[in-house]
């Protein structure tokens, strides 16, 4: 049987057959990550996996789209949790071909969508959660989004909170619509921000209990599951908008709410919005240590290799449908690590 024809079954389900893409892009992942000291580990992000295609979130992968993934990353890495691949970072015993998965936010489709597959293919995960949002909240960026989805259009005026008015008559106008105008609030005052997306929402008809995020029980029953939670402060604040002061709250509220959750030291920290020196400062590297917690992510591309500073772990973001592109992009990540 054939790489082509060949294919393997997990509970009822039928599952792709073996990817040519996996199988080339195999040897040369070995190659550029030949692993122990000269190794390099891939972490990527994620932070949706959604049940169908959504018009509005074309950069968030469905299901199907994310089993294709999995299954590559799954046949072409060898799968750490994150807090086994940094200890084995650290100690220069990386496997050939290092990568972890981890997801920020905590949204409900992590658990109900995501999970499943990722169990499917016996790959493990890292869970990053913001816990403000838990039981019923809303991030401030899925308020725009929703009130754009709600907008009867053809055209939608929020210039009386300083964001523009914009074309929503169509699916592709929506998108580059809140892109906009997410862009614009990003960088405001944290309370002010937060303020202002809401009350956008409230004024869209968007109901102000939402069920995109996990609540308290998923994050339980995840660790019940050995599933690796980390923690991704209490609100998301960008760090580098907020006081010395408050942004120590939200990085150790943030843990002891987990903590507080399921009963264990939470030790793994992903600092919201992630890009260094624009988010988060060299002092917030400090806090994060301080706080208790004995490595953090950011959203720098590339790889990291022997030597990594464990709270500055670099992860890669996926894009493209396409899996050969996918698999060209891992290499390049890698090699320009």
């Amino acid at each position: 049987m054939n790489a082509q024809s060949s294919a393997r079954v997990a509970g009822n389900r039928t599952l792709r057959p073996l990817m040519p893409e996996a199988e080339i892009s195999r040897p040369v992942l070995r190659i550029l990550s030949p692993g122990g000291r000269r190794g390099r580990l891939s972490v990527f992000i994620f932070h949706r996996v959604l049940e169908s295609a959504d018009p509005l979130l074309p950069q968030q992968p469905d299901a199907a789209h994310f089993e294709r993934i999995v299954q590559f990353i799954s046949r072409s890495f060898t799968v750490l949790t994150l807090g086994d691949a940094i200890s084995r970072l650290a100690s220069g015993t990386l496997p050939a071909a290092a990568a972890a998965i981890t997801f920020d936010d905590g949204y409900l489709d992590n658990w109900t969508v995501a999970l499943p597959i990722l169990r499917r293919y016996g790959v493990p995960a890292t869970f990053f959660i913001a816990t403000g949002f838990l039981d019923g909240g809303r991030m401030w960026n899925d308020d725009i989004i929703e009130a754009v989805r709600l907008a009867p259009g053809p055209e939608l005026d929020w210039s009386a909170y300083g964001l523009g008015t914009h074309d929503v008559r169509s699916p592709s106008a929506r998108v580059h619509c809140y892109s906009t105008v997410l862009d614009k609030l990003k960088y405001f005052d944290h309370a002010q921000r937060a303020a202002c997306a809401r009350e956008i929402a409230a004024r869209a008809g968007v109901p102000p209990a939402s069920s995109l995020m996990m609540r308290t029980e998923h994050v339980q029953a995840m660790r019940r599951e050995r599933i690796e939670i980390g923690a991704h402060t209490h609100t998301h604040p960008i760090l580098n908008s907020i006081g010395d002061e408050e942004a120590m709250r939200e990085i150790k509220g943030g843990k002891e709410r987990l903590e507080a959750m399921i009963g264990e030291t939470i030790d793994l920290f992903a600092y919201p919005n992630g890009v260094p020196e624009r988010d988060f400062s060299p002092r917030h590297v400090d806090m994060v240590r301080d706080a208790g917690f004995r490595a953090a992510v950011t959203t720098a591309p590339g790889a990291a290799a022997t030597g990594c500073a464990p709270f500055l772990v670099p992860r890669y973001t996926p894009w493209g449908r396409s899996m050969w592109k996918f698999g060209a992009g891992c290499a390049l990540n890698l090699r320009q690590s």
